[in-house]
């Protein structure tokens, strides 16, 4: 994959990434890159060993071998405040918010703002989730309330606001539509895209590949822990992904009769 691309240089490049558990190559030779404003799709049945590269992104996991390049710079990332302080924030599935607490104490925990006094500068924290909510999602009205009487689409809001206040370049986002209704779904591919639009790189890592057709510009496929490719989601039909996720070849080597069998 060539760093030199029309955009300029990646946000962030994995080269050659493996990693293995008790001898298993859980992840072997993989590279793929993310351009700003870009929504990279990463896909792959389950075990292809898509969470674990991202975990290596996001200083979870440890990887055995492979490079990481933010900006075109070689970057060291072994744990989550290394990602964090490059700018890579992940948004899982639980999205590790507290339930009891309102959006203006999620969106600081941890970093919460106070007084010259040393109390809790509440007002200042409602506002600033004011301000960047009003930029992401200007319907969300709900500062009072405990996020655990939010809809899935509200409290990924909160979730994603968070990430992007503490300037988030990349955002890893896991499975963002798993368990959400049908507005909720598209509350939060607004959201994706008002993230886009500002430039921001997003890795979404979806099983839903109707999700990733309607988001993603570029689609890497995953198929027992190596890449089968990635192709540019303009560039290929719904079957053709298919067919790189299930028998793990790219839409130029698959035949007629293979695809045809996708549906058998």
């Amino acid at each position: 994959m060539n760093g030199s691309t029309a955009n300029g240089t990646p946000l962030v490049e994995m080269r050659d990434m493996s990693v293995s558990f008790g001898g298993v190559h859980a992840v072997k030779d993989v590279t793929i890159d993310l351009r700003p404003g870009e929504i990279l799709g990463l896909v792959g049945g389950n075990g292809a060993g898509k969470s674990t590269l991202i975990k290596t992104l996001a200083g979870a996991q440890r990887a055995d071998s492979g490079e990481i390049f933010v900006d075109g710079k070689e970057v060291s990332i072994t744990t989550p405040r290394d990602a964090k302080a490059y700018g890579i924030e992940t948004i899982y599935q639980t999205l590790a918010l507290a339930d009891n607490q309102d959006a203006p104490s999620n969106m600081f925990l941890g970093r919460e703002l106070r007084t010259r006094w040393g109390t809790l500068d509440d007002s200042a924290m409602e506002d600033a989730t004011r301000k960047i909510m009003g930029r992401l999602n200007p319907r969300f009205q709900k500062f009072k309330e405990p996020v655990a009487s939010l809809s899935g689409g509200q409290r990924q809001s909160v979730a994603i606001a968070r990430a992007v206040h503490f300037n988030a370049r990349i955002l890893i986002m896991d499975e963002p539509t798993a368990a959400l209704g049908p507005a909720e779904t598209e509350q939060v591919r607004e959201l994706m895209r008002q993230l886009k639009s500002e430039g921001i790189g997003i890795i979404m890592i979806s099983h839903d590949i109707h999700d990733v057709f309607d988001l993603a510009d570029r689609i890497s496929v995953m198929l027992q822990g190596k890449l089968v490719g990635t192709v540019n989601k303009d560039d290929v039909t719904m079957d053709e992904v298919l067919a790189m996720i299930i028998i793990g070849k790219m839409p130029e080597e698959v035949t007629t009769k293979e695809l045809e069998q996708l549906h058998g």
